[in-house]
């Protein structure tokens, strides 16, 4: 079976998970320029180490969590999120027990999840990271930039490994999972824009200039590698994909379940058809790459393919057979050149 993430760290990035009020509260905090720490759990043993500070215990909403912020000590929350139980205080957690962080913020939160195995959100003003820990998993939230040079540095890595015929299911799945998290973050930014009416046009553009090719990635790659039941229309696995929760997201073996492809020997190789190299060659319609793909099969065949064999397809003849040919040489000396 492919791994799967630790139920408790698939719980709690569920919590902080976009669209959910404690996931705006810390974006809040980020976007008024402050850090923070907060502990999601408010058991007996989080207020054994809780020092200074007030018991607030109001009712939960971003806005109160980002004000609190202002305060240097640690905010802790109930459990599920929906009360702010403390403010401003010094968490004094076990000093012994180990911690890879240098940070003094990062070094408490890491030191609590460990020793207490509650939640805990270290949010970087100065690294413009979000980074939770539980137990002893840590995972840093990327923000969208980041995760947008992800998907061109992944996407660009993934095309090589498809020239070189070199590509498994977990090289795949990596990159529909960020692909994946970047749209999830840009309808959730979409929102926020509406909401900005006039003021938010220029948003909008960064918005789609950070994001627009994603979504055809999405599409293409989905298409590339889906399982081979053609009962199942395309727009179903992507719907599917869509209503994964962000906890089956980050779980290889659900994202492989809704692409229809085997669970188990995730690092077997899996043959692309080429939707996505063929559609970034210049004005090849998609029902020509349609039937490029029924012809051949898969990409390698298609590479291996003359212009001969391209001529004689529908759609294509002498006009279109060169110029795929040349613009899939030229694809795989930049792949290969990219990597090298």
């Amino acid at each position: 079976m492919a791994a799967r993430y630790p139920a408790e760290l698939r719980a709690a990035l569920a919590q902080v998970s976009p669209g959910r009020p404690v996931r705006d509260g810390i974006d809040r905090i980020l976007q008024a320029g402050m850090g923070g720490l907060v502990v999601i759990g408010d058991g007996p043993a989080v207020l054994n180490i809780c020092s200074g500070g007030f018991l607030l215990d109001a009712a939960f909403s971003p806005q109160r969590l980002s004000e609190l912020a202002k305060m240097d000590g640690a905010l802790i929350l109930a459990a599920d999120g929906s009360r702010i139980a403390r403010a401003n205080v010094h968490l004094v957690p076990d000093s012994s027990v180990h911690t890879s962080e240098t940070g003094t913020r990062h070094r408490t939160a890491e030191r609590v999840a460990r020793s207490l195995n509650v939640p805990v959100v270290a949010v970087s003003h100065r690294m413009n990271t979000i980074t939770v820990y539980v137990g002893d998993h840590k995972h840093e939230i990327e923000p969208v930039p980041r995760l947008v040079n992800r998907v061109d540095t992944d996407a660009a890595a993934l095309s090589t490994l498809e020239i070189e015929d070199l590509v498994t299911i977990r090289d795949v799945i990596n990159v529909v999972q960020v692909l994946e998290g970047v749209e999830r973050i840009a309808e959730e930014l979409e929102r926020y824009i509406v909401e900005l009416g006039e003021e938010g046009r220029l948003v909008r553009l960064q918005l789609v200039e950070l994001v627009g090719g994603v979504q055809h990635d999405r599409r293409h790659i989905v298409r590339d590698y889906r399982g081979d039941d053609k009962t199942v229309p395309l727009d179903q696995v992507l719907d599917e994909l869509s209503a994964l929760t962000t906890e089956d997201l980050i779980d290889p073996s659900e994202v492989a379940r809704a692409m229809r492809l085997p669970t188990a020997a995730v690092d077997a190789g899996i043959a692309l058809r080429g939707y996505r190299m063929l559609a970034k060659i210049p004005r090849l319609p998609d029902q020509v790459i349609q039937n490029i793909i029924s012809r051949f099969g898969n990409l390698q065949k298609i590479m291996r393919a003359t212009s001969d064999d391209l001529d004689d397809l529908e759609g294509v003849g002498a006009q279109r057979a060169k110029p795929i040919k040349e613009g899939l040489s030229r694809l795989a000396e930049t792949a290969i050149l990219d990597r090298y």
